[in-house]
Protein backbone atom coordinates (compact mmCIF):
# COMPACT_ATOMS: atom_id res chain seq x y z
CA UNK A 1 0.00 0.00 0.00
CA UNK A 2 1.38 3.42 -1.03
CA UNK A 3 1.61 5.91 1.74
CA UNK A 4 0.18 9.34 1.29
CA UNK A 5 3.57 11.14 1.14
CA UNK A 6 4.93 8.71 -1.44
CA UNK A 7 1.78 9.17 -3.53
CA UNK A 8 2.03 12.98 -3.43
CA UNK A 9 5.76 12.80 -4.30
CA UNK A 10 5.01 10.45 -7.19
CA UNK A 11 2.17 12.64 -8.44
CA UNK A 12 4.25 15.82 -8.11
CA UNK A 13 7.11 14.21 -10.04
CA UNK A 14 4.75 13.08 -12.77
CA UNK A 15 3.25 16.54 -13.09
CA UNK A 16 6.68 18.19 -13.18
CA UNK A 17 8.01 15.84 -15.87
CA UNK A 18 6.36 17.63 -18.84
CA UNK A 19 7.76 20.94 -17.57
CA UNK A 20 11.26 19.47 -17.26
CA UNK A 21 11.02 17.92 -20.71
CA UNK A 22 9.92 21.22 -22.18
CA UNK A 23 12.80 23.05 -20.46
CA UNK A 24 15.29 20.58 -21.98
CA UNK A 25 14.12 21.16 -25.54
CA UNK A 26 16.71 22.58 -27.90
CA UNK A 27 16.94 26.29 -28.38
CA UNK A 28 15.50 27.68 -31.56
CA UNK A 29 18.07 27.53 -34.34
CA UNK A 30 18.84 31.08 -35.46
CA UNK A 31 19.80 31.68 -39.07
CA UNK A 32 22.36 34.26 -40.16
CA UNK A 33 23.15 35.09 -43.75
CA UNK A 34 26.58 36.37 -44.75
CA UNK A 35 26.97 38.07 -48.12
CA UNK A 36 30.41 39.19 -49.25
CA UNK A 37 31.65 40.36 -52.65
CA UNK A 38 34.82 38.25 -52.34
CA UNK A 39 35.47 34.52 -52.58
CA UNK A 40 35.27 31.72 -50.01
CA UNK A 41 38.99 31.01 -50.24
CA UNK A 42 40.10 34.65 -49.86
CA UNK A 43 42.52 34.80 -46.88
CA UNK A 44 41.06 38.14 -45.73
CA UNK A 45 37.55 36.66 -45.71
CA UNK A 46 38.76 33.62 -43.78
CA UNK A 47 40.35 35.86 -41.15
CA UNK A 48 37.19 37.97 -40.78
CA UNK A 49 34.98 34.89 -40.67
CA UNK A 50 37.12 33.28 -37.95
CA UNK A 51 36.88 36.46 -35.85
CA UNK A 52 33.12 36.64 -36.48
CA UNK A 53 32.62 33.01 -35.39
CA UNK A 54 34.82 33.53 -32.33
CA UNK A 55 32.83 36.60 -31.28
CA UNK A 56 29.55 34.75 -31.76
CA UNK A 57 30.89 31.81 -29.75
CA UNK A 58 31.86 34.11 -26.88
CA UNK A 59 28.24 35.26 -26.82
CA UNK A 60 26.94 31.68 -26.73
CA UNK A 61 26.08 31.33 -30.42
CA UNK A 62 27.52 28.06 -31.71
CA UNK A 63 27.18 26.88 -35.31
CA UNK A 64 25.27 23.61 -35.34
CA UNK A 65 23.87 24.02 -31.83
CA UNK A 66 21.80 27.20 -31.92
CA UNK A 67 23.07 28.92 -35.06
CA UNK A 68 23.19 28.25 -38.77
CA UNK A 69 25.16 30.47 -41.14
CA UNK A 70 24.44 30.61 -44.86
CA UNK A 71 27.17 32.18 -46.99
CA UNK A 72 26.99 33.78 -50.40
CA UNK A 73 30.20 34.94 -52.09
CA UNK A 74 29.92 37.34 -54.98
CA UNK A 75 33.38 36.56 -56.37
CA UNK A 76 33.32 39.99 -58.01
CA UNK A 77 30.41 39.07 -60.29
CA UNK A 78 28.28 42.18 -59.65
CA UNK A 79 25.80 41.13 -62.35
CA UNK A 80 24.77 38.15 -60.20
CA UNK A 81 24.50 40.01 -56.87
CA UNK A 82 20.71 40.43 -57.12
CA UNK A 83 20.24 36.70 -57.77
CA UNK A 84 22.52 35.79 -54.84
CA UNK A 85 20.71 38.28 -52.62
CA UNK A 86 17.38 36.70 -53.58
CA UNK A 87 18.75 33.22 -52.75
CA UNK A 88 19.85 34.42 -49.34
CA UNK A 89 16.56 36.23 -48.61
CA UNK A 90 14.62 33.09 -49.64
CA UNK A 91 16.37 31.16 -46.83
CA UNK A 92 14.54 33.46 -44.38
CA UNK A 93 17.50 34.47 -42.20
CA UNK A 94 17.01 36.30 -38.91
CA UNK A 95 19.71 38.79 -39.94
CA UNK A 96 22.22 39.25 -42.74
CA UNK A 97 25.81 40.44 -42.41
CA UNK A 98 26.73 42.20 -45.67
CA UNK A 99 30.19 43.38 -46.63
CA UNK A 100 30.41 46.31 -49.01
CA UNK A 101 27.92 48.69 -50.57
CA UNK A 102 27.16 46.45 -53.56
CA UNK A 103 25.92 43.59 -51.42
CA UNK A 104 23.76 45.87 -49.25
CA UNK A 105 22.24 47.51 -52.33
CA UNK A 106 21.37 44.12 -53.85
CA UNK A 107 19.84 42.93 -50.56
CA UNK A 108 17.77 46.09 -50.11
CA UNK A 109 16.42 45.85 -53.65
CA UNK A 110 15.39 42.26 -52.90
CA UNK A 111 13.85 42.77 -49.44
CA UNK A 112 13.06 45.74 -47.27
CA UNK A 113 12.28 43.74 -44.16
CA UNK A 114 15.18 41.37 -43.37
CA UNK A 115 17.58 43.16 -40.99
CA UNK A 116 20.95 43.89 -42.58
CA UNK A 117 24.12 44.72 -40.65
CA UNK A 118 26.82 46.04 -42.96
CA UNK A 119 30.57 46.38 -42.67
CA UNK A 120 33.21 47.81 -45.01
CA UNK A 121 30.88 50.45 -46.42
CA UNK A 122 32.46 53.81 -47.17
CA UNK A 123 29.51 56.21 -47.34
CA UNK A 124 26.18 54.56 -46.46
CA UNK A 125 24.33 57.89 -46.31
CA UNK A 126 25.71 59.09 -49.65
CA UNK A 127 24.94 55.69 -51.17
CA UNK A 128 21.35 55.92 -49.87
CA UNK A 129 21.73 52.73 -47.85
CA UNK A 130 20.64 54.56 -44.66
CA UNK A 131 18.98 57.89 -43.93
CA UNK A 132 21.60 59.00 -41.39
CA UNK A 133 24.20 57.22 -39.29
CA UNK A 134 22.47 58.33 -36.08
CA UNK A 135 19.04 57.13 -37.26
CA UNK A 136 19.53 54.74 -40.18
CA UNK A 137 15.84 53.90 -40.61
CA UNK A 138 14.83 51.08 -42.95
CA UNK A 139 16.28 47.63 -42.46
CA UNK A 140 20.04 48.37 -42.55
CA UNK A 141 22.61 49.55 -40.04
CA UNK A 142 26.29 48.97 -39.62
CA UNK A 143 29.85 50.17 -39.58
CA UNK A 144 31.60 52.56 -41.93
CA UNK A 145 35.18 52.27 -43.11
CA UNK A 146 35.77 56.01 -43.07
CA UNK A 147 33.97 58.78 -41.23
CA UNK A 148 34.47 61.87 -43.36
CA UNK A 149 33.81 64.11 -40.37
CA UNK A 150 37.35 63.19 -39.27
CA UNK A 151 38.84 65.06 -42.21
CA UNK A 152 39.19 68.28 -40.22
CA UNK A 153 40.94 66.34 -37.44
CA UNK A 154 43.34 64.83 -40.00
CA UNK A 155 44.29 68.33 -41.11
CA UNK A 156 44.81 69.43 -37.50
CA UNK A 157 47.03 66.41 -36.90
CA UNK A 158 48.95 67.08 -40.12
CA UNK A 159 49.51 70.70 -39.06
CA UNK A 160 51.00 69.46 -35.77
CA UNK A 161 53.18 66.82 -37.45
CA UNK A 162 54.33 68.98 -40.35
CA UNK A 163 53.83 72.65 -39.47
CA UNK A 164 55.74 73.83 -42.57
CA UNK A 165 53.19 72.31 -44.97
CA UNK A 166 51.20 75.14 -46.57
CA UNK A 167 49.05 73.27 -49.11
CA UNK A 168 47.26 69.93 -48.97
CA UNK A 169 45.21 68.20 -51.64
CA UNK A 170 43.00 65.16 -51.02
CA UNK A 171 41.87 62.85 -53.78
CA UNK A 172 38.91 60.71 -52.78
CA UNK A 173 37.32 57.84 -54.65
CA UNK A 174 34.34 56.36 -52.84
CA UNK A 175 34.12 53.62 -55.46
CA UNK A 176 37.31 52.04 -54.19
CA UNK A 177 37.18 53.61 -50.73
CA UNK A 178 40.64 55.06 -51.04
CA UNK A 179 42.00 58.37 -49.97
CA UNK A 180 45.34 59.76 -50.99
CA UNK A 181 46.73 62.96 -49.57
CA UNK A 182 49.26 64.91 -51.57
CA UNK A 183 51.49 67.26 -49.63
CA UNK A 184 53.21 70.20 -51.23
CA UNK A 185 54.47 73.69 -50.68
CA UNK A 186 56.86 72.90 -47.86
CA UNK A 187 58.89 76.04 -47.27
Amino acid sequence: MIKRREFIGLLGGALAWPLAARAQQRQRMRRVGVFTPGTADDPEHKTRDAAFLQGLGELGWIVGRNLRIDYRWGAGDYERFRAMAAELIELNPDVILAQGSSTVTALQKTSGTVPIVFANVTDPVGSSLVATMARPGGNATGFVTTEFGFSAKWLELLKELAPRVTRVAVLRSSAVASQIALFGGIQ
